[in-house]
Order: structure tokens, then sequence, then C-alpha cells
């Protein structure tokens, strides 16, 4: 019903052969792939990870790694800012998702997971301007190669560079909506991350409700909201000042009313562990516990 799998993001150090061997021993069915480019790459955390490169894509060898372990792909990832207020870094990371798109095709995955982008210092009706710009033509492109667009709700608004209004303009259903009306494609949805609801105050379980249609991919990520220092410095403090990414579980998310909402509308996909939490990188070691920690929470909801 729901294929369990990873973000590889978190497995930087292992070539795809050994991040999907390793899925395949520790029993999940899936892995979502990073395919950020070798050169113009984001420094950012969890970013700059190549486990596919398209710019040189080999699909027997992928095929052939695939069938070896039956692990499939769920998606091919890329998080970057394609609406970035330099234009020539835009203009290169809206063109690498149309690379990631076509290499999708190639290779029979259904999914590109990515952001929407934003330029932090304009308005969202600004933004709104500029994704009415730019995204179309990234829409027409996975139409034309029959590939759906996974957009993740992270604001992408955590540090002091990212500052006023993050870099990912998909934060909020009522921006959703906007990006649906001007975007009426099925092709373009979400690739939906509970936790980034719950620091912003919102109900992490009802979109899985309202946008049932449009739930092309899932992470699972858990978030832990800490009152004491919210109460200190506010919601207009930099975000990570009063919350933390978590292993699922270990946060604030109701995982049990969240797969009971999924099942209800029938979900039948991906739901992709994606690590990011900051207990768990000291060494290899902590970053396989990590996955296999949240795989072992999460099995109480699936079959493995």
């Amino acid at each position: 019903m729901l294929d369990l799998g990873f973000v590889s993001a978190i497995m930087a150090d292992y070539d795809l052969n050994s991040v999907l061997k390793f899925a395949s021993e520790q029993r999940f069915r899936c892995v979502e792939v990073m395919c950020w480019p070798s050169g113009n790459a984001d420094a950012r955390r969890y970013a700059g990870v190549t486990h596919i490169d398209v710019d040189n894509l080999d699909v027997a060898h992928v095929h052939a790694l695939t069938a070896e372990y039956g692990v499939s792909i769920s998606g091919l990832g890329y998080y970057p800012n394609p609406l970035d207020p330099n234009p020539e870094q835009a203009a290169f990371y809206r063109e690498h998702i149309k690379k990631i798109i076509r290499a999708a095709a190639r290779l029979g995955i259904p999914v590109v997971n990515t952001f929407i982008g934003r330029n932090p210092s304009l308005s969202i009706t600004d933004n709104l301007k500029l994704f009415a710009e730019h995204w179309p033509g990234i829409v027409k492109v996975a139409e034309e190669h029959n590939v759906k667009i996974g957009i993740e709700n992270c604001p992408m608004w955590f540090t002091d560079d990212e500052w006023p209004g993050g870099k990912n303009l998909a934060t909020t259903p009522a921006i959703w909506d906007r990006m649906f009306e001007i975007i009426p494609s099925r092709a373009l949805g979400l690739n939906y991350d509970p936790s980034h609801m719950i620091w912003q105050m919102m109900d992490e379980v009802l979109p899985i409700y309202t946008y049932r249609d449009r739930l092309h991919h899932i992470h699972l990520k858990d978030v832990k909201l800490y009152h004491d220092k919210l109460n200190r410095v506010g919601i207009m403090a930099n975000p990570l000042e009063y919350h933390s990414p978590k292993l699922p579980g270990l946060g604030d998310v109701r995982w049990g009313a969240f797969f009971a909402a999924l099942t209800d509308v029938r979900y039948r996909g991906p739901v992709c562990i994606e690590v990011e939490d900051k207990a768990f990188e000291g060494s290899p070691e902590d970053v396989r516990t990590a996955i296999l920690t949240a795989r072992n929470y999460l099995s109480q909801f699936l079959v493995l």
C-alpha cells in the first residue's frame, strides 16, 4: 500500500550502488535519489549530493542496480532556489530541473521533487508573479515527458541569509491554491512534509485531505517545537531559534493521524524518511542508525 523509503541526501559519502544495497538489506522498497549538478551546487547542509548525474546519465546502469537490489527509485530530488534574485543562478537551477525531468522520463521514474524557489526580499504577491513567469515552462516539460513535479513545502527560512521571506514560496495552503490557479496542470503537485506545518503553527494532517489529488510524493520528517524558546524569541525570530528537525517519532507530528489520513484518501505511493536530525550526524554509523531508528518507529504504520 505504502512504499517506505528514504531520501539519499543523508548518505552523501555513498555511491548509488551502496545506497541501494543498504536500502535492500534494511527492507526499504524505494529511495528518493539526489541529482545535484557537479558544478554550481548549493553549499548548505544536505545540498550538493549527487547519486545520479543527469549530465552523464547511464540508464542501463541505474536499471541494473535497481533490478539487482529490488529497490525502486521513488523520485529524483534537487532542491535549489529557481527564483533566486540572481537571474543567472536562477536560470541555471531551472534548466537543471528540466534536465532531471528528462532523465526521469528516460529512467521511467514518475516524479521529480524540488522547490518553487523565492526571492526572500519580495512579497508573496511579487513572488507569485515570478512563479507565473518562470514555472509554466518547467511544467510544460514535465507534461511533455509524463513526469510529475512534487514541490516540497519547506519555507527554507532558517538562517540570516534566508531572511525575511525564505527561499521557497510553496509554504501554505493559501499559496498552494494560488499556484494551482496560475498553473492548473495536474503534473504540478506536492512532495508533502508534515514537519514544516508544525513550526508554522498549522495543522499537519488537514492538507492530506484537502490536497489528496496533488500528493505526488511524501517526506517523513518530524520536528520538535520548543515552547520555552518560542515564548522568549517569538515567531518572528529565525525559526531554528525555537524548533529543530527530528526523526519520526521524536517530535510533535501526530503520526497516527497522519497515516490514518493517507489511508483515508487512498494514497498509494512512496513515503520517504528525510533525516535532518543533528543528533544523528556524528558519523556514518550515526546516519545509518538514524535511518533504521526511523524505520523501526514507522513500521507500526505500514508493512516493511
